[in-house]
């Protein structure tokens, strides 16, 4: 069986994480080795430097923020151990988020949703709960701390344009304790995600139509978009035909909601859901500019 080591990056002193680190040591068959990094610079110079002396065969990364699941290194292992092509794999967050409020049940629950319905291969890679075998890590560099908040995205792109194994399973899965609002949900969509991840894609030549890009996510930022301009210029029932197309394309991840959060919040995440489509629409453009200028400035 593979050795595991968790790594986990802590360099802006989260009051969440003796709650990560309780809950890794008291995981089924926890990792021989537990890494927290201090100091470093950013996330990704933080897991770079926990790789970096580590006895593991396998890398797991996670978040402050995270408490895995029991099981989660349990899996791990054996994922590893059953197939030795392997590169990768990521999990979940669970659909029992820890923050209150609205907002945060929202963004955590919508989290869990698209990933339990986008098992299987992967291009990506994900953090919050992932691992990786060190071999491949060193191979492709580890994380490019120039990527700022998607360093996780640009490595999983990297490692996949090799050729290697990255498979998504569900069933690994962890609690985030993340609050959010919805100032934070906004700037993260279009900032910190949005924009360079249209700027990552381009780059990359990524076509894919996994995370957040399948066609029903597609059209539901083409049904929120409608429904936005359409309140705009003061045309309700244009707007509530597109809100209902919205619905339509998006009755599990609602029917999700509503049986975690009951109907009001199941309602309020219809508004929300709208709001975080229209947000990564406009950062489209946004990231096709920031690309452009980014290549000219490189020439």
């Amino acid at each position: 069986m593979p050795r595991l080591t968790a790594i986990v990056p802590a360099t802006n002193s989260p009051p969440t994480l003796v709650a990560c680190l309780d809950a890794i040591h008291s995981a089924n068959e926890p990792p021989e080795e537990v890494v927290v990094v201090t100091e470093a610079g950013g996330p990704a110079e933080a897991r770079n430097a926990g790789a970096r002396d580590s006895i593991g065969d396998v890398l797991v990364f996670v978040d402050s923020d995270v408490l895995p699941h029991t099981d989660a290194f349990v899996r791990i292992r054996r994922a590893f151990d059953e197939d030795p092509e392997l590169a990768a794999l990521f999990g979940s967050y669970d659909d029992s988020p820890a923050a209150p409020g609205t907002v945060s049940a929202f963004r955590n629950l919508l989290h869990h949703h698209v990933h339990q319905a986008s098992a299987g291969p992967a291009t990506t890679f994900w953090t919050g709960l992932g691992a990786v075998r060190q071999d491949a890590f060193v191979a492709v560099g580890g994380f490019d701390p120039d990527q700022g908040w998607l360093e996780d995205v640009d490595f999983g792109m990297r490692l996949s344009a090799t050729g290697a194994s990255i498979v998504l399973d569900p069933s690994i899965q962890g609690t985030h304790l993340k609050a959010w609002s919805l100032w934070e949900m906004v700037r993260t969509d279009f900032l910190r995600r949005g924009v360079p991840w249209v700027d990552l894609m381009l780059r990359h030549e990524e076509t894919s139509a996994g995370l957040n890009l399948a066609w029903r996510h597609r059209a539901s930022a083409a049904a929120s978009l409608v429904a936005a301009g359409a309140l705009l210029r003061g045309r309700p029932r244009v707007a509530a035909c597109a809100l209902l197309g919205l619905v339509a394309l998006n009755t599990s991840f609602y029917g999700l909601l509503l049986r975690r959060r009951g109907p009001v919040e199941a309602t309020l995440g219809v508004g929300l859901h709208a709001v975080h489509h229209v947000t990564g629409a406009l950062s489209v453009p946004v990231g096709v500019v920031a690309h452009v200028r980014g290549r000219r400035a490189a020439r």
